[in-house]
């Protein structure tokens, strides 16, 4: 029989986010206009600004985003689903430092990895009115093995106990300005 790990050995946890998002939201006439600053600690240290606006209505189906320092302008659908954990996104974009215009697309899960073994997610949680904390991590675990033989030599009963990683990848801090303009404003 296999040797009991010890819990060092059995799990690790990485709270040491390597991306930390700022994003500032005004809402206002159906669209939400936002600036993001994203501060990348791995592999390099790396600040992008980007621009994004989007309409508010509940079948929002694209967002436009503007990055000035890669001089990225992009037209990109909303994710559309495909299975319940399949989500398909398409874009068009241009770049005015290259003169290059192209289309991408990406095909996401939120189990991520091998599709088995990785859970990937976002945990929202509201402070305040205007105020949000956003949680992007992840999870890969391998599950418990058991095995076991008769007559051949190998063990009766033998027993993998798995592993599990798990680390905070990003924190979003999100402040939302509602704009609220009164009936007089709009009569004027």
């Amino acid at each position: 029989m296999e040797e009991p790990k010890s819990w060092d050995e059995l799990y690790s946890i990485d709270l040491m986010p390597s991306e930390l998002f700022l994003k500032f939201r005004e809402q206002l006439q159906g669209f939400r206009v936002a600036l993001n600053l994203e501060f990348y600690n791995s592999p390099m240290n790396e600040c992008q600004g980007k621009l994004v606006l989007k309409p508010l209505s509940d079948d929002r189906r694209w967002k436009f985003i503007y990055e000035p320092l890669r001089q990225d302008v992009r037209l990109v659908s909303k994710k559309i689903p495909i299975t319940n954990f399949l989500s398909l996104q398409v874009g068009i974009g241009h770049n005015f430092e290259s003169h290059a215009t192209g289309w991408k697309w990406k095909l996401t899960s939120c189990l991520g990895g091998d599709g088995v073994s990785r859970i990937r997610n976002k945990t929202s949680l509201a402070l305040c009115p205007g105020v949000d904390l956003r949680f992007g991590w992840r999870a890969d675990y391998v599950l418990p093995e058991f095995t076991g033989a008769v007559g051949t030599g190998e063990a009766l009963f033998n027993m993998n106990s798995g592993r599990l990683e798990a680390s905070l990848d990003r924190i979003e801090t999100i402040l939302t300005h509602h704009h609220h303009h009164s009936k007089d404003q709009e009569d004027t």
